[in-house]
């Protein structure tokens, strides 16, 4: 009888990490300027990344944000238990790349291209707390930037111009959410960026 459960134990978990593997098979993208957080772990720049470091372009979660997508505090990693080191937060624990307010382009990298509805990018709001995981209240609701993309299928490389706004010091985080056309979910990346003052 322990032999069997045994045996039971170890085909759920291989079908488990096998589904999960799959899944990762057919993903996906991330952004490589300004650097995302999970890209920076993939280089090793980023330190006790986890499975993340692996698998940069596969942080994938249900689209629509805000409205639904990750929940608060696992919008990192978008909700994805392996990719849950991302959720850590501290003022301290993520290189971050200095920008200044104005045009500024977002570069990603895609694995595999996907029919796209749109790309919005959020940025945290001034006087946001750094210490805490990220929660929609960190963010301003409203992008600071979109392109709409209608179901088109994008390049392997996709560059979005965007305007960063003014009014912003220190250390920010910037959300960027993907949106598929043809299925209930997005990818999400997050980039660690430092306005000096």
């Amino acid at each position: 009888m322990k032999y069997i459960r045994a045996n039971i134990l170890i085909l759920t978990g291989t079908l488990t990490l096998s589904s999960y593997f799959s899944s990762l098979a057919h993903a996906h993208g991330y952004i490589q300027s300004p650097p995302s957080r999970a890209y920076l772990c993939y280089q090793g720049i980023n330190h006790y990344c986890g499975a993340v470091q692996y698998e940069p372009q596969s942080i994938e979660g249900y689209k629509n944000f805000p409205y639904s997508g990750p929940e608060d505090g696992r919008i990192a990693s978008a909700g994805m238990y392996p990719f849950s080191a991302l959720d850590a937060q501290a003022p301290t624990r993520w290189q971050k790349t200095n920008v200044h307010s104005g045009t500024m382009n977002l570069q990603w990298h895609l694995t595999a291209t996907h029919s796209t509805t749109h790309w919005r990018y959020y940025l945290t709001k001034q006087g946001w707390n750094s210490s805490q995981p990220l929660t929609r209240a960190s963010f301003d609701l409203v992008p600071f930037c979109q392109y709409n993309d209608n179901g088109r299928v994008p390049n392997t490389r996709v560059v979005h111009q965007c305007s960063l706004p003014l009014g912003r010091s220190g250390y920010h985080v910037i959300l960027a959410a993907w949106d598929i056309a043809d299925t209930n979910h997005a990818f999400y990346q997050v980039v660690d960026i430092n306005f000096p003052h």
